[in-house]
């Protein structure tokens, strides 16, 4: 898995290179930052079921007709999928923030995410609309504090750029 560090090392060795002076920065950013992101990723869990409910919950009522028959949103189980989605997103973003880099987004939520949803003939504008309800909802200091948030919503916006 990815973080800030392997990363660091493995963009070095690929230019044949030891760590820069600029890798290293990197590295210490990344470690600086650790505290907020921590901070981020613990509030998240503690709150993780009614962020994805309130996120589904927008994205359902920005597209309606979803819930039309035979479309993405239909039936309990289609709900229950979506509401799912969702969550998988915002857990991945929580390892994320644990781990100090994408990798886990990279490897388990973005890798292959639009040709699955091709196959499946999914629309991932709601994907969008639930994940940007939920970092236009965040709101320091009453969810948690500032940087913790700025870190929160770079991998927010990470995923939402990868589906848009």
């Amino acid at each position: 898995m990815k973080s800030v560090v392997t990363t660091a090392i493995a963009s070095a060795d690929a230019a044949g290179r030891f760590p820069t002076s600029s890798d290293l920065e990197s590295v210490q950013g990344s470690i600086q930052r650790a505290a907020a992101r921590l901070e981020a990723a613990e509030k998240l869990a503690g709150n993780i079921d009614a962020v994805a409910k309130e996120a589904y919950d927008a994205c359902i009522k920005k597209y309606p007709y979803l819930n039309d028959a035979g479309q993405a949103n239909s039936t309990d189980t289609f709900k229950e999928k979506c509401l799912r989605d969702v969550k998988h997103y915002l857990r991945l973003i929580n390892y994320s923030l644990v781990v100090g880099g994408t990798g886990p987004l990279d490897e388990w939520g973005i890798a292959g995410q639009r040709e699955v949803y091709r196959a499946l003939n999914l629309p991932t504008a709601p994907y969008v609309e639930a994940l940007s309800f939920a970092r236009n909802r965040g709101c320091a200091p009453r969810d948690m504090s500032a940087q913790a948030l700025t870190e929160y919503n770079a991998l927010l916006d990470y995923v939402i750029n990868s589906l848009s």
